[in-house]
């Protein structure tokens, strides 16, 4: 939560972080998107592919006070696709969520390339991709591409990962403000 409010106090014109109430290290707020507000801390529900798995559906999700669902760019990416899904008007239609949405692997530095969980076919995912991915997918809240080291990864390891994924963020941060220059 402190890294996400962090990144979030910075807004652009369309999204806004608001902090309502700070005690301790903890932090009370609300994150004002183009999808809608989400109460912060918040239980971000997972539907990896687009779907939250048990046959929950949307309406359902809304119901029980869901304020925001969590895709996974890579899932997505790989099937049914970023692209197809851009042509379905995004995410968001794709799903019927009108609420915001905020690993085989070999990591280098230019990104990390992958073996498909699906057919087994190489893809190569750097830090622009991940950013181009997520807007094909309309995502109300992109995801700075970085490694999830392992738990019992040694210091030094952890180290680099931290310094990697700063890199990327850059990268990141530097493909959003182009994809924001272009007309569509």
């Amino acid at each position: 939560l402190q890294c996400f409010s962090q990144v979030t106090t910075q807004s652009n014109s369309m999204n806004k972080y608001k902090l309502l109430k700070r005690e301790g290290t903890a932090k009370r707020g609300e994150f004002h998107t183009v999808h809608g507000v989400i109460q912060t801390p918040v239980f971000m529900n997972v539907g990896t592919v687009a779907a939250i798995k048990g046959a929950v559906s949307t309406e359902d999700l809304e119901a029980i006070g869901c304020q925001v669902e969590l895709s996974n760019t890579y899932h997505l990416h790989v099937r049914p696709g970023d692209k197809l899904i851009k042509e379905f008007g995004g995410l968001h239609k794709f799903m019927n969520w009108e609420r915001p949405i905020a690993k085989m692997r070999k990591i280098k530095e230019e990104g990390v390339y992958f073996n498909s969980h699906i057919d087994g076919r190489k893809i190569f995912m750097g830090p622009e991709e991940s950013i181009q991915i997520q807007s094909n997918l309309g995502s109300t809240i992109a995801m700075a591409f970085d490694e999830c080291p392992s738990s019992v990864a040694d210091r030094k390891y952890i180290e680099n990962s931290v310094a990697r994924t700063t890199r990327w963020l850059q990268r990141c941060k530097d493909e959003m403000a182009r994809l924001h220059s272009l007309e569509d």
